[in-house]
């Protein structure tokens, strides 16, 4: 709340407690309905904090609101946060990201940054100890007794940062949530937090559990941030949000190859979208992941299905159309074990 101007706070700080609890988003446009999302579902807030689905009696934000927020948001001082301006984004303290609307400036046709910026959305982050329980079970690899290459994917907004989040700190706890590696230990993980998401990392202290064998490279890019664990160190699994780049690709495979189970996330909606991305297509085809984990949000809970890399080629290649003359089996895909499963989490 302390990031929100006080007449903002004001009205923010009267939502019903129900909506406090489970809220996702908060949108604020200049001059435009103040709108959040709470348990996967919208509403407008009036000025007394109360819901509505009528939009003309809900609270309007000023351009003096809008500006006093992007002063608070970035320290006064719109300089130090430049790349992420550019990138769209600002992350606050708690790994709260903030994405911004505006007028975008460009420079031999690249974004150079944002002005005129008129629209924030606030992501709220939150740990959900015990949200990896369900998955990771379907995810181990038990010859190597800790978890196989996974790619996790679904549309925005589903999950997929708060399951990584919580994968991580179970592997590096130790706590497989599976009979047979009830005597595994925890391994080393490494995570690439491009946009301070995953660890919401405050003086490069994390400000959510990670575990005790975690480290954290914040704020950095993430093609980059792989090959700088992988040389420097040594994680034993790798973990990185929302890759989709050529260079994330180059990268994941580096790290395969150099021994380092890779844990990612992507946004795709379903397993053909996967195919129809050439990079994630092309890391599919090469056999990069031996499982895939598809969330979907209904109603208040978030539903997982875990597909092994074969069936993921068998039914994500043939909806999208992408043709392959070979189908790798993964590197660390146990032909006997069941990669199939559903779940609730």
């Amino acid at each position: 709340m302390a990031s929100f101007p006080t007449s903002l706070r004001g009205v923010l700080e009267q939502i019903p407690k129900a909506a406090i609890d489970s809220l996702e988003e908060i949108r604020i446009r200049e001059n435009r309905p103040l709108e959040i999302s709470y348990g996967s579902r919208p509403a407008f807030v009036k000025l007394d904090g109360s819901l509505t689905e009528d939009y003309r009696v809900a609270y309007v934000p000023g351009r003096d609101e809008c500006r006093a927020m992007l002063e608070k948001i970035t320290n006064h001082s719109i300089y130090a946060v430049e790349e992420e301006l550019r990138r769209g984004y600002i992350t606050i303290a708690g790994g709260h990201r903030i994405g911004l609307a505006g007028r975008v400036v460009l420079e031999k046709g690249q974004v150079a940054h944002l002005r005129d910026i008129a629209g924030f959305n606030v992501r709220i982050a939150r740990a959900r100890p015990g949200f990896g329980a369900q998955v990771l079970p379907g995810l181990l690899d038990e010859r190597e007794q800790t978890i196989g290459h996974t790619l996790i994917v679904s549309a925005p907004q589903q999950g997929k940062t708060t399951l990584i989040r919580d994968l991580a700190r179970c592997i590096s706890s130790g706590e497989w949530h599976h009979p047979a590696a009830a005597l595994w230990r925890g391994r080393k993980v490494g995570i690439v937090d491009e946009r301070s998401e995953i660890a919401a990392c405050e003086k490069g202290i994390p400000s959510f559990d990670l575990g005790p064998r975690c480290d954290v490279l914040d704020a950095c890019p993430k093609a980059e941030g792989m090959m700088m664990m992988v040389r420097s160190l040594s994680p034993e699994v790798i973990v990185v949000d929302e890759i989709g780049r050529a260079e994330d690709a180059i990268a994941i495979n580096e790290a395969i190859h150099a021994g380092v189970k890779v844990l990612a996330t992507a946004h795709a909606a379903t397993l053909a979208d996967v195919f129809a991305r050439p990079v994630l297509a092309q890391l599919a085809a090469e056999g990069a992941f031996a499982s895939y984990v598809l969330l979907t949000r209904r109603g208040g809970k978030v539903a997982h299905r875990v597909v092994s890399a074969r069936q993921a080629m068998l039914e994500g290649a043939s909806r999208s159309g992408f043709k392959t003359a070979t189908t790798t089996r993964p590197r660390d895909a146990p032909e006997a074990r069941g990669a199939e499963g559903a779940g609730h989490a």
